[in-house]
């Protein structure tokens, strides 16, 4: 492990052991390997759920170097399995220490809703924490995963969609989102049809990062005293900037700016299962 490795994990376990009782998920925020403040996120909740299995699943990760459960690989020794689509990103993976030095199972497939099932065929079947972050088909992924369940579960959601309609991308099982559309902001689904998808699977929305991306879901059974929150009450827009022009450029489009560039594309209504427009 380099030092400045060393360094960050050091400085996160110490934060780690400041945190406190909180109604908002954004106090407890901080960054050791997470992109936005995300680690900080899931020390509280796992420290105030405390779940049975320490096992994590995390799609979508790269090459890990930036990751919401490198941390918890790191610090809380959790086992965990990643997967990512090129296998650049996974031979990177295996080359590194952190790979040989724990318990972590690095797999090169794209996921879809027809192998996400066998690709989980050897997590246990409780595991602690769930987080699928792959800039598309995140809703229809999970919806389709019916052979675990975990205690946590960390969606991202696109925050250009709003907070009032339950809507996703149509299904596409080679949907690749800077292929799709030269914005990269076409992806994903809102929150309120991550809600209501959670609803359906037994689990209660928490809260947003303050960053606007990624929505995080407790099982019911581990709610304990904390209030569940409607997505209007727990929505947080997103203020990065990562659109691109047609040249493949950032523009640093904001607002709803982001929102007019993708104006007319279809999504999928998840309440009255239908197509629409955006």
């Amino acid at each position: 492990m380099n030092k400045e490795d060393s360094i960050q994990i050091l400085l996160g376990k110490l934060l780690s052991k400041t945190l406190n009782y909180s109604s908002s998920l954004n106090d407890v925020e901080f960054s050791v390997f997470s992109q936005f403040g995300d680690d900080g996120i899931i020390q509280f909740l796992i420290n105030e759920i405390n779940p049975t299995e320490k096992f994590f699943i995390e799609f979508g990760v790269a090459n890990y170097l930036e990751s919401n459960t490198r941390f918890l690989l790191q610090n809380n020794n959790w086992s965990g399995l990643v997967i990512d689509g090129s296998k650049g990103n996974i031979d990177f993976i295996k080359n590194q220490e952190f790979f040989w030095k724990h318990d972590l199972a690095a797999i090169e497939a794209f996921v879809t809703v027809e192998n996400i099932n066998k690709l989980l065929s050897g997590v246990p079947q409780n595991a602690g924490l769930l987080h699928i972050d792959i800039d598309g088909n995140d809703y229809w992924i999970w919806k389709a995963i019916n052979t675990i369940e975990t205690d946590i579960v960390i969606m991202e959601y696109n925050s250009i969609f709003g907070y009032e309609r339950a809507i996703t991308i149509p299904y596409e099982a080679s949907f690749i989102r800077q292929q799709k559309h030269y914005s990269f902001l076409y992806a994903g689904a809102s929150l309120p049809a991550l809600c209501d998808l959670a609803e359906e699977k037994g689990y209660y929305f928490v809260g947003s990062n303050s960053a606007g991306n990624n929505a995080y879901f407790v099982r019911k059974e581990k709610i304990g005293g904390r209030k569940p929150l409607t997505a209007t009450e727990g929505y947080v827009e997103s203020k990065f900037r990562e659109s691109r022009n047609r040249k493949g450029e950032l523009d640093f489009l904001s607002g709803k700016d982001r929102l007019e560039i993708i104006k007319g594309l279809p999504v999928y209504n998840t309440r009255l299962k239908c197509i629409e427009k955006i």
